[in-house]
């Protein structure tokens, strides 16, 4: 696996948080580990948000009124919606 190495410079307060969460008494051993795992929680966060925001599109969709037939295969589905255009789905 490739990876990329990042330089942050950092205000004194943020660079105090920092020595306070890694090392012996911290929660992570190097500032690499504390910073990957904010980018994962990060990575996370956003996820959550994409799904929340299309589950509630399509809350949105069937209150409107805005329905098909499911053939029971989410392919076969997602393929039929895609190819429909218009305000009826969106």
């Amino acid at each position: 696996m490739a990876s990329e190495r990042i330089n942050a410079r950092l205000t004194e307060p943020l660079a105090d948080h920092v020595a306070r969460v890694v090392g012996h008494h911290g929660l992570f051993e190097t500032p690499s580990e504390y910073i990957r795992a904010l980018i994962r929680e990060d990575m996370t966060r956003y996820e959550v948000t994409y799904v929340r925001q299309a589950l509630l599109d399509g809350y949105s969709d069937a209150a409107e009124g805005h329905l098909f037939k499911s053939t029971g295969n989410f392919d076969e589905d997602m393929a039929f919606l895609e190819t429909l255009e218009g305000p009826s789905i969106r």
